[in-house]
């Protein structure tokens, strides 16, 4: 019978495998030869006194137990020539849908606008270079969707829709490290990331599953008030029984399709705000108690949250020793998000701080109908444009001066490729936004002394942090309420938020296919 141990060990002593199977023996009172081999189930750090700890829950085997393999088992079928299932997106939710889809014995066919992982390297680095945007292969748009080149991260406090340790046994195999199935806070890394993508598409494509790149859906089918394909920009249609919607909330279009189609959508809170970038050093000191990292411990992070007037104030996909990436997704719009790259190694960290935006903010857009904070989000996205000089650059401000409401008199480096140009976010920022965060970051440098200082900058604006719509379906079905055929799921739905709740519901949304499709 394997045995379960707790340890609370030095970061010098948890980083070395000799020295954690020895506390591992100690603490079952077992002797090290005697155990066959040893698996660790969890791994944080706690930095919360100045006596930093790294807790681990270690597995420990003996004689002829076996520990199992460290990813998950993948039993595929040949279903080349199967029932067809139409998935619009190739995101977390789209791909893990399709795997789910092939152990049913269904064949997916994946409709992706943007281009294959690899080709949007290309777009993206002309962003930065040129600040030329394409509309159909960018940070958000493309193979892997929004997370393959914005970082990675795969914590989720969310368990309820489904076991997130299958989506982490799926991204082991292929290619994953096998930390990711103990650490705290997983994370790939945006360099990590493509080569993971191109593998699952190689098991999609081997399985007898069918990818259509660079297309985008226009269109859909709809007969008798059931959802019976799409039509693509090329003028071609699909027909299926079923149609997964697994596009990110930045799809704006297929908002417009649905809107325009009658199916319905309804409003929700979502949240827009600046991304924050502070020396590396600094969060270390801040968060490590005034001692330096050393190599045994990870780029310290932070999570912060403050109530002002009702709303949520907080921090959100932070990123230590990450960068600060463009994520607009047409020309005359600026977008900021956060990545890391797996080592965690860049000189900087920064976060999207943000601020809760409810339906009833946004009485001024009513005429939008349930459109009004997509138009919210537009017209703060294209403000930013203006501000950063009609271009790529982002309207910045040091920090403190935001918080004092005065212009910044300069910038320091920042790692924001496309540049920063210097604005008074204070003066332009709607105030439901800028005035709550005034407050929060006021209220966050009382709890991290040194946070609230003009070493940091921000950037304008965070605007994508969530869907400002959701998708109804029936919670047992995951159909449209209204439009039979159709299975929302992940971001864009409205019911997900990140890499693994995204991949959790494409999943459950594959398998709620193939029970209406009779073949489970």
């Amino acid at each position: 019978m394997p045995k379960l141990v707790q340890l609370s060990l030095s970061p010098e002593a948890a980083a070395d495998p000799r020295k954690v199977l020895n506390a591992a023996a100690s603490q079952s009172r077992m002797q090290p030869s005697a155990i066959s081999s040893h698996r660790i189930l969890k791994r944080s750090v706690d930095a919360r006194q100045r006596n930093i700890r790294v807790n681990l829950t270690v597995e420990l085997f003996s004689g002829d137990e076996n520990e199992g393999p460290a990813g998950d088992q993948f039993r595929p079928l040949d279903v080349s020539k199967q029932r067809e299932v139409i998935i619009v997106g190739a995101g977390p939710a789209g791909l893990f849908a399709a795997l789910r889809l092939i152990e049913h014995g269904l064949r997916p066919v994946i409709i992706e606008r943007g281009r294959d992982v690899s080709s949007r390297k290309k777009d993206i680095a002309r962003i930065s270079r040129e600040h030329i945007v394409d509309h159909d292969s960018n940070y958000c748009f493309g193979e892997g969707g929004a997370g393959t080149y914005s970082d990675g991260k795969l914590y989720t406090r969310s368990k309820k829709r489904g076991d997130n340790s299958r989506v982490l046994g799926l991204l082991v195999m292929h290619g994953a490290d096998s930390s990711i199935m103990y650490e705290a806070h997983p994370h790939l890394g945006t360099d990590k990331l493509p080569g993971i993508i191109a593998n699952i598409r190689r098991t999609i494509l081997d399985a007898g599953g069918l990818f259509l790149m660079e297309l985008r859906v226009t269109d859909l089918l709809i007969s008798n008030g059931k959802v019976s394909g799409v039509m693509t920009s090329d003028g071609r249609t699909f027909g299926s029984d079923a149609v997964i919607l697994a596009t990110g909330h930045s799809a704006r279009d297929i908002y417009d399709i649905l809107y325009r189609r009658k199916i319905r959508v309804e409003m929700k809170s979502f949240a827009m705000g600046v991304r924050v970038e502070h020396p590396q050093e600094l969060i270390d000191r801040i968060q490590y108690h005034g001692s330096t990292r050393g190599q045994y411990l990870p780029a310290a992070s932070y999570s912060l949250v403050r109530q002002v007037d009702s709303r949520g104030v907080y921090s959100f996909c932070m990123c230590p020793g990450g960068f600060i990436v463009p994520s607009a997704t047409m020309q005359e719009e600026v977008v900021v998000n956060g990545m890391s790259p797996s080592k965690r190694n860049s000189p900087y960290a920064n976060s999207g701080i943000v601020v809760e935006i409810r339906p009833e903010d946004l009485a001024n857009y009513s005429e939008s109908g349930e459109m009004a904070g997509i138009m919210f989000q537009k017209e703060l996205e294209r403000e930013a444009w203006i501000q950063g000089g009609r271009t790529q650059a982002a309207p910045a401000q040091r920090l403190a001066d935001f918080v004092a409401a005065r212009t910044s008199s300069s910038l320091p480096a920042l790692s924001y490729f496309p540049g920063a140009v210097v604005s008074g976010l204070h003066e332009w920022l709607p105030p439901i936004i800028g005035r709550r965060l005034r407050e929060g970051f006021s209220f966050f440098g009382s709890v991290m002394k040194g946070y609230l200082t003009n070493e940091a900058v921000i950037l304008g604006v965070e605007s994508r942090t969530s869907s400002p719509l959701r998708i109804p379906r029936d919670p047992v079905s995951y159909e449209h309420v209204a439009a039979g055929g159709l299975y929302p799921c992940g971001e864009g739905s409205g019911y997900s938020g990140g890499i693994v709740s995204s991949a959790v519901d494409g999943m459950n949304s594959a398998d709620a296919v193939a029970r209406k499709l009779n073949v489970v």
